[in-house]
C-alpha cells in the first residue's frame, strides 16, 4: 500500500464478542443483506466462499458497504482478523461480485400491507435497522400476527448475548410507543 493512502477496509469491534465487522470503501450489495453459515450454502457466493476458508469463520453477513464474520469462540481473533482482512482485499481486487443477485434476499412480508404493517415496517428500516447495522447486524421485518411482530435478525446480532435486551428493551418499547397494536417483538 503506498504511503499515507487509506486502507479500504477499516476493522470495527461489534457488542458481539465472537463477530468482528469490516467496513469496505466499496458497494458490495446494491441492497438488503446475505447470511452464511458454515458448509456449502456459500458454494455460489464468491466473498463468503472465500471468508469461509479462513480457519475459524463460521457465519458471514454481506450488507451494501460492511462485512460481520462470525467466528468460533476458541479461534485466535487476532490471526482471524488478519486472514479476513487479506481475504477481503483480495476479493475487492478480484473484481467479482460478492454475492450474485438471485442469493440476495428477497422481502419475506409477504402480501400483507395494512396500514399497520406499513407503520411497523417503516420504523424498523428508518431507525431500527441504521442503528443495528451500526453494530454489525441486520434486522428485517418477517410478519406481523395478532400483536406479534416477528423479525430475522442477522450478523453480530444473531448470537449476541445482548440481542434479547435489543429486542425487548430498544425495538419493542419503540414500536409500541408508536403502533399501539404490538404487544411484543420476537426474533424467528
Amino acid at each position: 500500500m503506498l504511503s499515507g493512502a487509506q486502507d479500504p477496509v477499516r476493522f470495527e469491534f461489534t457488542p458481539n464478542p465472537n463477530t468482528l465487522k469490516y467496513v469496505v470503501q466499496k458497494q458490495l450489495l446494491p441492497r438488503g443483506t446475505a447470511s452464511f453459515t458454515e458448509g456449502g450454502q456459500a458454494a455460489g457466493a464468491p466473498l463468503p466462499r472465500r471468508l469461509f476458508d479462513v480457519p475459524g469463520v463460521t457465519g458471514v453477513m454481506i450488507a451494501p458497504t460492511f462485512v460481520t464474520v462470525t467466528m468460533d469462540p476458541q479461534a485466535d481473533a487476532a490471526a482471524l482478523n488478519e486472514k479476513v482482512h487479506e481475504h477481503l482485499h483480495a476479493h475487492m481486487d478480484s473484481g467479482e461480485a460478492a454475492v450474485p443477485e438471485d442469493l440476495l434476499e428477497q422481502s419475506r412480508h409477504g402480501g400483507d400491507d395494512s396500514e399497520t404493517v406499513r407503520r411497523i415496517r417503516t420504523i424498523i428500516e428508518e431507525e431500527v435497522r441504521p442503528a443495528v447495522a451500526m453494530d454489525g447486524g441486520d434486522i428485517t421485518f418477517e410478519r406481523f400476527h395478532e400483536g406479534t411482530v416477528y423479525v430475522w435478525m442477522k450478523g453480530s446480532c444473531s448470537s449476541c448475548p445482548s440481542s434479547t435486551a435489543t429486542l425487548k428493551s430498544g425495538i419493542e418499547t419503540r414500536l409500541r410507543e408508536e403502533v399501539p397494536e404490538v404487544v411484543s417483538v420476537v426474533q424467528v
